[in-house]
């Protein structure tokens, strides 16, 4: 995967931007917990990796928590079935309709009921798979093939989901790739070096693009 020919003018660009922050969701019987120590990780590599000035500290919010319309990218994350109660979910779509940008990442047990939850938070906008042309896919690394998988949690090829609002991409849903697991130390899943990179670059192209469109 060679790195796109826009990411010096990136790197100019970012430089004016104010730090990046990184809000993973807390939801209702969820274990958005078990996320701490990947999105640090992952933090630690996007500093490293790019111009972009990074917080390097989490924030931890719930939907219903009007403290997350402070900040303009949304982690949802877990293994347990997602039940947002009526406000969440009004949340969440204000947030989306504002600007706002979500990447949901599928660890192994969310994937039905999270998308039940988007049918209710935008009955009218369904998800679609997001082709590989898209710049989500090239925003810093090129990903020709689209999502790589990183663990085999369910048989088959990985796809990535998005909600489209006026032609721009404000949610991207990772299923069967785990994005989120690839992200630990070597040691937590014993992924091997190539996988943790794809998932490392994969989570750098996704927090260029959302702050590039």
């Amino acid at each position: 995967m060679k790195i796109s020919l826009i990411v010096l003018l990136l790197c100019f660009i970012f430089e004016s931007l104010p730090a990046f922050d990184f809000v993973i969701v807390k939801y209702k019987n969820g274990d958005h917990y078990n996320a701490r120590g990947e999105v640090k990780n992952f933090l630690s590599e996007l500093k490293k990796r790019s111009n972009i000035e990074v917080n390097l500290s989490p924030f931890e919010l719930s939907l219903e928590d009007n403290a997350i319309f402070q900040h303009d990218f949304l982690f949802i994350n877990g293994h347990v079935p997602i039940e947002l109660s009526e406000r969440e979910r009004v949340n969440l779509r204000k947030f989306l309709l504002n600007g706002g940008f979500v990447f949901a990442n599928d660890d192994y047990g969310m994937d039905e009921s999270f998308r039940k939850t988007m049918r209710e938070v935008f009955p009218d906008n369904l998800m679609q798979e997001v082709s590989f042309p898209h710049p989500l896919y090239h925003s810093f690394y090129s990903f020709k093939n689209g999502l790589p998988k990183i663990h085999e949690h369910y048989e088959g090829a990985p796809k990535g989901f998005g909600l489209f609002i006026q032609n721009r991409l404000a949610l991207f849903y990772a299923y069967n790739s785990d994005i989120g697991n690839g992200w630990d130390l070597p040691e937590v899943h014993g992924d091997p070096p190539e996988k943790r990179e794809e998932a490392i670059r994969m989570g750098v192209n996704i927090v260029v693009y959302s702050l590039s469109y």
